[in-house]
């Protein structure tokens, strides 16, 4: 239109600048031990896993899932846009065996590590589910924004670790329900 009926000319071509992106990467790391196992809790975090997903996906964020359990650490998610979760593939997810919390915490941090090479990555987040059944207590991961820890310990004698690791983390702190919340029925 700029043209008219001139030929085109250099001086008629715009370019618009391409605005910066900005990537979130929200690094899960699901504890799949024995002992969220035992109680339920490993069930319960499957169901969060899927909503912490979900709203990655509507936002058009990054996510990476990291299970550990008695087997060892396991990358079930590598780094990738997040996409539409259904949870057939969380089903398969088993459970059993000790907490090697240290172990994917490591493996969190290569991940985070690894995405701050990538142009357009900015931040990342840590989303640690577990009952924090364990006397390991390893330092926060570096290079993450924020710390989200979910606590599914409900014992009879709690031992308080995942909100010990919390507050020496700085990080947020939420006790997941003992049970999923029933959906409202209208009369």
């Amino acid at each position: 239109m700029a043209r008219g009926a001139a030929p085109l000319a250099m001086e008629h071509l715009k370019r618009k600048p391409v605005a910066e992106r900005y990537s979130r990467l929200h690094c899960m790391v699901l504890d799949c031990s024995a002992s969220m196992v035992a109680n339920g809790a490993l069930a319960r975090a499957k169901g969060v896993l899927l909503g912490l997903m979900q709203e990655a996906y509507q936002r058009r964020e990054h996510v990476a899932m990291i299970c550990f359990g008695g087997a060892g650490v396991e990358l079930r998610v590598p780094p990738a846009k997040a996409v539409a979760w259904n949870d057939d593939w969380i089903a398969a997810i088993g459970g059993g065996g000790g907490t090697p919390l240290a172990a994917a915490l490591r493996r969190a941090q290569e991940l985070v590590t690894d995405g701050a090479r990538r142009p357009g990555f900015n931040d990342a987040w840590l989303w640690l589910l577990t009952d924090a059944r364990t006397r390991e207590q390893p330092e926060r991961p570096a290079h993450m924004q924020q710390a989200w820890i979910i606590d599914f310990e409900h014992a009879r004698v709690p031992l308080g670790r995942a909100r010990a690791l919390a507050a020496r983390w700085d990080a947020h702190y939420v006790q997941a329900p003992l049970q999923a919340a029933l959906p409202h029925s209208t009369p």
